[in-house]
C-alpha cells in the first residue's frame, strides 16, 4: 500500500510540473503577443464613403521647394539690357529689277554709353545710311544722327536727342582671362530684341582681317548682334561684338567663333569720335601677334609677355628705326605691353611724336626710338 501511494504521489508531482511549464509558455506567449500588438503603428481606416468615392486619391508625401535664380549672370543681364538698343539703318532708295522702288534697310545692335544719348555701334551697321532709327528695350523708337565712324576699328557713334532708359558701365578689357564668363546681348536677325547668350572668353588678341587685338568668344553671335555689348558677370562692358567666323576659304565650317572689340580700345576711339567725328591714328608700320606658348613655340623666347613682330612694312617708321621680323616688343615708353595695349597706346599719341620701344632680339634687350606718322585710313 505504501508503495502504491508513493507512485501516485510521484505522478501528481510530474503532472503539476508539466502543467506549470505548459501554462507558463501559454502565458508568456500571450504576454509577448500583447506587447507586439501594442508596438505596431495604429492604422486609421479611411471612411468607407471616402474609399468608395470616385475622386479618392492615395495620400503621397510631397515636399515644397522655392527656387531662387539670382545668379550673377541673371543680375548682369538685367543690369545692362535696358542700355541695349536695336539700330535700324535706312539706305538710299533704288529702283528694283522690275521697275519698282526699293527702300533697303538693315539692322544691328547698339549700346547707350551715357545719359546724353550717345550710342556706340559698328561702322558696318550704319554704313550707307540716309537715316538711322533706334528701338529701345521697351519698344519705343527715336531718330538718331551719326556723330562719327571709324571703319578701321568697325566702330561708330550715333546720338538720340531724347531721354534714354539707361547707360552701361565699361570694364577693363586688359584684365580679361581666357575661360571667364562672357555674356552677349543684342538683336539677332533684327527681330529678337534683347536676346541674351552666354559663353566664355575663348582667347585674346586675335587678328581677323585688318582688325587686331580682338576678344574671341563662343557666346552665340548672329546677324543683328553686331554693335551689341559683350559683358562680364559684374554687368560691365568688356567689348563690342563685331563679327563671327563661320567657315574658311578651304570650306571648313566653324562654330562658336565670335569676336568683339576690347572695351579699352572702344573707349579711346569713342572719345575721339565724339570730340572730333574722326579718329587720328599714330602709325608704326608693323603687324604683330601676342607672345603665347602656342604661336611662338618655334621662336625660343625667354619672355612671357609682349608682342612679336610678324611683318615690318617698307618705308615706315618701324623700318627706319631698324625693327625686324621676330623682334619682341616688351614696353612702350616704359609701359609693359600686354594684350590689346599697343593699339590703345598708339591711339593716345600723335603723328610727329617720338616714342621709345623696348625690344628683345636674340635674347638681349635694347631701346629703339621711333618717330610716329599719321596712319592713312
Amino acid at each position: 500500500m505504501q508503495k502504491t501511494n508513493n507512485v501516485l504521489l510521484s505522478c501528481i508531482i510530474v503532472l503539476a510540473v508539466l502543467l506549470g511549464i505548459v501554462g507558463g509558455g501559454v502565458m508568456g506567449g500571450l504576454a509577448g503577443y500583447y506587447v507586439a500588438q501594442s508596438a505596431r503603428p495604429v492604422e486609421v481606416a479611411a471612411p468607407i464613403a471616402a474609399l468608395n468615392s470616385p475622386t479618392a486619391s492615395p495620400v503621397i508625401p510631397t515636399t515644397s521647394l522655392t527656387l531662387k535664380e539670382d545668379s550673377a549672370v541673371i543680375d548682369a543681364a538685367r543690369k545692362v539690357k535696358p542700355a541695349v538698343v536695336t539700330v535700324v539703318n535706312r539706305m538710299q532708295q533704288r529702283r528694283g529689277f522690275f521697275g519698282g522702288i526699293i527702300s533697303p534697310a538693315a539692322s544691328g545692335s547698339g549700346l547707350i554709353i551715357d545719359d546724353k544719348g550717345y550710342i556706340v555701334t559698328n561702322d558696318h551697321v550704319v554704313e550707307g545710311a540716309t537715316s538711322i532709327q533706334v528701338v529701345f528695350s521697351d519698344g519705343t523708337k527715336a531718330d538718331a544722327k551719326l556723330i562719327g565712324a571709324d571703319p578701321l576699328a568697325d566702330l561708330a557713334v550715333i546720338k538720340v536727342d531724347t531721354a534714354v532708359p539707361a547707360a552701361a558701365p565699361f570694364g577693363d578689357s586688359a584684365s580679361l582671362q581666357p575661360g571667364q564668363i562672357a555674356i552677349a546681348i543684342g538683336s539677332p536677325l533684327g527681330d529678337f530684341r534683347g536676346t541674351v547668350t552666354m559663353g566664355v572668353v575663348s582667347a585674346l588678341n586675335r587678328t581677323v582681317g585688318r582688325q587686331q587685338g580682338l576678344i574671341q568668344t563662343d557666346a552665340a553671335i548672329n546677324n543683328g548682334n553686331s554693335g551689341g555689348p559683350l559683358i562680364n558677370t559684374l554687368g560691365q562692358v568688356i567689348g563690342i561684338n563685331t563679327l563671327v567666323v563661320r567657315s574658311t576659304n578651304e570650306g571648313n565650317v566653324a562654330e562658336g567663333l565670335g569676336f568683339a572689340i576690347p572695351s579699352n580700345l572702344v573707349r579711346e576711339i569713342v572719345t575721339q569720335l565724339i570730340a572730333k567725328g574722326r579718329v587720328d591714328r599714330a602709325y608704326i608700320g608693323i603687324s604683330y601677334q601676342p607672345v603665347d606658348p602656342l604661336s611662338t613655340s618655334g621662336l625660343n623666347l625667354n619672355t612671357t609677355y609682349g608682342v612679336v613682330i610678324t611683318q615690318v612694312e617698307p618705308g615706315t617708321p618701324a623700318a627706319r628705326a631698324g625693327l625686324q621680323e621676330g623682334d619682341v616688343l616688351l614696353a612702350f615708353d616704359g609701359q609693359r605691353l600686354d594684350q590689346d595695349a599697343l593699339t590703345t597706346m598708339l591711339l593716345k599719341r600723335k603723328a610727329g611724336e617720338t616714342i621709345t620701344l623696348t625690344i628683345l632680339r636674340d635674347g638681349k634687350q635694347s631701346d629703339v626710338q621711333v618717330t610716329l606718322v599719321a596712319r592713312q585710313q
